[in-house]
């Protein structure tokens, strides 16, 4: 179990797919992305099982969140620099934790005060 003041440090941003790409070097079908997060924070790398949900089409310019904090993961020979969230279907492939109003790039996740 973690504390709140752990959670506390984990820092969610939402960024806009700006790039997706085929990834074919993944075990499982993937694709790498670029997520622009602001000129604050600046376009970070991302790579995730999201063929299976996801035409490169409707992933581009759709608002994400994703934690920037956790370092930098080697994943086959692409460098993934944020772990873009979702939750598993039912076959375990990503559904994407998406905004469902405007959020401003780079806004970070407001976590309330835990009582």
């Amino acid at each position: 179990m973690i504390t709140f003041e752990d959670f506390q440090k984990v820092d969610i941003r939402v960024g806009k797919i700006i790039k997706v790409e085929d990834y074919p070097e993944a075990r499982k079908p993937s694709y790498k992305l670029k997520i622009d997060f602001g000129p604050e924070i600046g376009i970070k790398k991302s790579v995730g099982q999201f063929p299976a949900n996801y035409t490169k089409e409707e992933l581009h310019g759709k608002p994400v969140a994703c934690v920037i904090n956790f370092p930098p993961r080697q994943i086959g020979p692409a460098l993934s620099e944020v772990l873009t969230l979702g939750f598993p279907d039912e076959q375990g492939n990503p559904i994407l934790v998406i905004p469902s109003k405007e959020v401003p790039l780079g806004g970070r996740l407001n976590k309330l005060r835990y009582i």
